[in-house]
């Protein structure tokens, strides 16, 4: 029980990237963001992050899981994988649907990302549909991940140690339920403030 504690050598080093990722994004976010009211500062933060790590993480794991996989791979980049691993073992070999996902995500989710990022910064008209556009693309990935393994009773995923099952499978997910779920409802809340703004205007022109 007590390994199951144990900040293992081995998820050091993935760990620590992915706070420099998150260092560098929420820096590059806050920069982008001067002028900014603050919760336009922090969805930019989350966004470079977000960005980064679908361009720098997700999409190395594409390629070498087409041309090969993961487990069977050298590259740097792959003890964060291979780490990640030990808590779903899908993302070590090529897995039809994982691999498809991350496909969507990299190549879509990347771009819409850096699109969103531009729409909030110069304050575009297109910033909300392409805000929402992009969680339900996160939200939808995150349950495409997840709920095939968990009607086949979760075979691939490690729950009996704390550090895969409650930092790597619940943390790290939800993560990219959580704000991307804040985001559709700061959409929400913006889109209702426009609509009720045009229909006062309107009604004062009758």
């Amino acid at each position: 029980m007590r390994g199951g504690w144990e900040l293992g050598a081995a998820a050091g080093g993935p760990l620590l990237l992915c706070a420099a990722l998150l260092a560098v994004g929420c820096a590059l976010g806050l920069r982008l963001g001067r002028g900014l009211g603050a919760a336009d500062r922090g969805a930019l933060a989350w966004l470079c992050f977000d960005a980064l790590v679908h361009f720098a993480l997700e999409g190395p794991f594409v390629y070498l899981s087409l041309v090969g996989n993961i487990t069977d791979s050298d590259a740097l980049i792959t003890s964060l994988w291979k780490e990640y691993g030990k808590a779903d073992a899908r993302w070590l070999y090529l897995d039809p649907t994982i691999v498809s996902l991350e496909i969507l995500t990299v190549v879509l989710g990347g771009f819409l990302a850096l699109v969103l990022i531009y729409a909030i910064v110069k304050e575009k008209h297109y910033r909300h549909f392409i805000q929402i556009t992009l969680c339900v693309c996160e939200l939808y990935g995150g349950w495409m991940t997840f709920c095939p393994d968990w009607l086949m009773g979760s075979p691939n995923l490690n729950t009996n140690n704390w550090l895969y099952f409650w930092v790597y499978l619940v943390f790290f997910n939800g993560v990219w339920v959580l704000i991307p779920g804040l985001l559709l409802w700061q959409s929400w809340v913006e889109l209702k403030k426009m609509h009720h703004k045009g229909f006062n205007s309107g009604k004062k022109f009758q």
